[in-house]
C-alpha cells in the first residue's frame, strides 16, 4: 500500500510508516534504505518525449537559424570553416550510438561539401581534459567522419601548444580572451554542442573548450568561484558566468561563430534499468525481483569489472530541442528546455541534505576509478550546485554523501592528482592557498604538460580546478558526512566526517542540526535540478 504522499509537485514525497525503502547510488553499488519519516525525497520528472526525427529537426534549425541568416546562406567556396565539438565530458553516461554529435557532424559536413567548402576542420573542444583515444573519438562522430577527417583534421585541441593559440583582446576586466587559432582565423565558427545541464553550452563553449591555462585562469579560481551561486542558472549571481561571457562577447567581436545547442531528456536507463529511476512505491514486483538480481550480480562482481559494465551501458537520451544561430538567442531557448526537462519546484530548505554519489563523473569516463578528488567534486560540486534560486541545503547544514571513497587513482588519467591529494591536502584544504603557492607548480611541470600533450592525462592544474569547483558547496555547508568510506584517512584528508551506515550518519546530522531537523534526499540519477523557493 502507498503510504508516501506528495508534496508541491508530483516529483517530491514525503516517508511515511509504510513507505518502501529507498535506492541509493553508492559507487558501483547501490544502498536500500529506510528513511526516517517525515524525509523529503525528490526524484527526476518522466522524460519528455524525444523529437521524431531529430536529423530533420537539426536541418530545420540550420535553416531558420536565430538573429542570422541560414547556414546555407553563409557559405561560399574556397572559405575556410572550422566545426568545434564538445568531448565525452557530457553526457553522462554516454550516448547510445548514433552520438548526437555524429548526427550533427555528417549534417554539417554534408551541407558544406554540398556548397563547396573543402577548407574543414573538426577540432574536439578538450580545454584541460584529456584527450581522447581513437576509439573514443570514432565512437562519438561515427565510423564515416572518423575514416575520412582523422587525425589530421579531426583533433584535439591542445592548450599547451604556443602555436596553436592566439589571443583576441582582454575583456574591461582584463580578462586575456585567448582561443584555438584555426578557430580564430576560420571565415566561420561552428560550434555543436551536447547540452547535458544548463551549464553547458552559451559562451562556455568556446570561451572555455578552446583556450588554455592563461585564459581559464580568469575564471576557475576560488574567487570566483565563491562569488557565484549555482553553476545550473547562468543568468543568477554568478561570477563564473559573468567571466564567461565577456570573453565570449569579445570573441565574437573577432570570429564569426554559428552556434547549434541542443537538448536531451533524461532517458538514462535503457531497457531493464528503467526502474533506478522510479518511486520505489510504485515499484511492481517485476521491478523489486530486477533490483534484487542486480544486487546479487553486484555482489558476486569485483568492483573493476562493475566499473567496466557501468561504463559500456549507453543511455537512450532522446534529443528534445534544437537551435541555431548566435550564441546567446541560441542558449537561451536551450536554457528554457533544460529546465523543463529537470527543474522541480521544492518548497524551503532542507538542514539534513542526502545525495548518493554514483560511479561516474564527467572527469572520469572510462576510467579506472572515481578517484577521491573527483568524489568530493561530485559531491561538493555538482550535486550540491544542482539547484536554482536557492541552494536545496540551509548555510551550514548537513551534506549526507555516499561512497565508499577509495583511495585508487587511474595514473594514465589522473597522474597530477594523486600529488595534490597526498601532498598538497595534507597540507591544506585552503583553496586561496592552493592557488597562490601550488597552482603554478603544477601548470608548468613539463612531465604532467607532456603526459597532457602526448598521452591521455588531464592537465596538471585540473586536480587544483576541481578543489576550486566544491569551493562555495564547502563555505555553504556546516559539515560533510560520508556513508560507507572504506578507510578513515580519505575523508579526514578530504575534511569530512565518516559513519558506516546512514542510519548512523543521520543521528551524527541530527545532533548537529536538531531532532526536528527537515531532512531531505535527492534521488539522482537521473538529473533533478531543485527549484527552492
Amino acid at each position: 500500500m502507498r503510504l508516501a504522499k506528495e508534496l508541491e509537485a508530483p516529483e517530491v514525497v514525503t516517508i511515511d510508516t509504510g513507505s518502501a525503502p529507498r535506492i541509493i547510488h553508492f559507487g558501483e553499488d547501490f544502498l536500500l534504505e529506510d528513511l526516517p519519516v517525515g524525509t523529503r525525497v525528490i526524484y527526476p520528472r518522466q522524460p519528455m518525449a524525444g523529437l521524431p526525427n531529430p536529423r530533420a529537426a537539426i536541418r530545420w534549425a540550420l535553416h531558420h537559424p536565430l538573429e542570422c541568416d541560414p547556414l546555407p546562406a553563409q557559405l561560399r567556396p574556397g572559405m575556410k570553416v572550422t566545426i568545434a565539438i564538445d568531448d565525452l565530458s557530457v553526457p553522462l553516461p554516454q550516448m547510445a550510438r548514433p552520438d548526437l554529435r555524429q548526427t550533427m557532424l555528417e549534417i554539417l559536413l554534408e551541407m558544406l561539401a554540398d556548397h563547396g567548402v573543402d577548407d574543414v576542420h573538426i577540432i574536439i573542444a578538450i580545454a584541460l581534459h584529456r584527450k581522447m583515444t581513437a576509439a573514443e573519438v570514432e565512437r562519438m562522430v561515427g565510423p564515416k567522419v572518423f575514416r575520412e577527417f582523422w587525425p589530421d583534421r579531426l583533433y584535439h585541441h591542445d592548450a599547451e601548444d604556443p602555436s596553436m593559440m592566439v589571443e583576441l583582446g582582454r575583456t574591461r576586466h582584463g580578462e586575456p580572451v585567448r582561443i584555438n587559432r584555426r578557430a580564430a582565423e576560420s571565415d566561420l565558427l561552428i560550434y555543436a554542442n551536447v547540452n547535458f545541464v544548463p551549464m553547458n553550452g552559451g559562451h562556455k563553449s568556446i570561451g572555455v573548450g578552446l583556450t588554455d591555462y592563461e585564459g581559464l585562469k580568469a575564471n576557475h579560481n576560488p574567487h570566483a568561484i565563491r562569488e557565484s551561486w549555482s553553476y545550473m542558472d547562468p543568468k543568477g549571481p554568478s561570477e563564473l558566468h559573468r567571466s564567461i561571457d565577456r570573453i565570449g562577447k569579445i570573441v565574437e567581436q573577432h570570429v564569426n561563430v554559428f552556434k547549434i545547442e541542443t537538448a536531451i531528456n533524461n532517458r538514462m536507463y535503457g531497457a531493464g534499468m528503467e526502474f533506478l529511476a522510479k518511486n520505489e512505491d510504485d515499484f511492481t514486483e517485476t521491478d523489486r525481483l530486477k533490483f534484487q538480481a542486480l544486487k546479487w550480480t553486484l555482489s558476486r562482481t569485483p568492483r573493476a569489472l562493475r566499473r567496466e559494465v557501468f561504463m559500456r551501458v549507453p543511455a537512450p537520451y532522446e534529443l528534445i530541442a534544437v537551435y541555431a544561430g548566435k550564441t546567446e538567442a541560441v542558449h537561451d531557448k536551450i536554457l528554457e528546455k533544460s529546465y523543463e526537462q529537470y527543474a522541480v519546484k521544492v518548497q524551503g530548505q532542507a538542514d539534513i541534505l542526502i545525495h548518493g554519489i554514483p560511479f561516474i563523473s564527467p572527469y572520469n569516463v572510462n576510467s579506472k576509478a572515481l578517484n577521491p578528488l573527483l568524489v568530493q567534486v561530485m559531491g561538493l560540486g555538482y550535486l550540491f550546485n544542482l539547484y536554482r534560486g536557492r541552494p536545496l541545503v540551509k548555510k551550514g547544514g548537513v551534506l549526507i554523501l555516499a561512497h565508499p571513497c577509495t583511495d585508487d587513482f587511474d595514473t594514465e588519467h589522473h597522474p597530477s592528482y594523486v600529488e595534490f591529494f597526498y601532498r598538497v591536502l595534507t597540507e591544506t584544504r585552503d583553496a586561496a592557498v592552493h592557488q597562490h603557492k601550488y597552482e603554478e607548480e603544477f601548470a608548468k611541470n613539463p612531465a604532467y604538460i607532456e603526459m597532457y600533450r602526448r598521452g591521455h592525462a588531464y592537465h596538471g592544474v585540473h586536480p587544483l580546478y576541481m578543489w576550486y569547483w566544491g569551493e562555495n558547496g564547502r563555505q555553504h555547508v556546516g559539515k560533510v558526512i560520508v556513508v560507507g568510506a572504506e578507510n578513515e584517512h580519505v575523508p579526514r584528508i578530504l575534511g569530512w566526517e565518516r559513519a558506516d551506515t546512514l542510519a548512523e550518519a543521520i543521528a551524527m546530522a541530527r545532533a548537529e542540526m536538531g531532532r526536528s531537523a527537515q531532512i531531505t534526499m535527492v534521488h539522482n540519477a537521473p538529473v533533478v535540478l531543485a527549484d527552492v523557493e
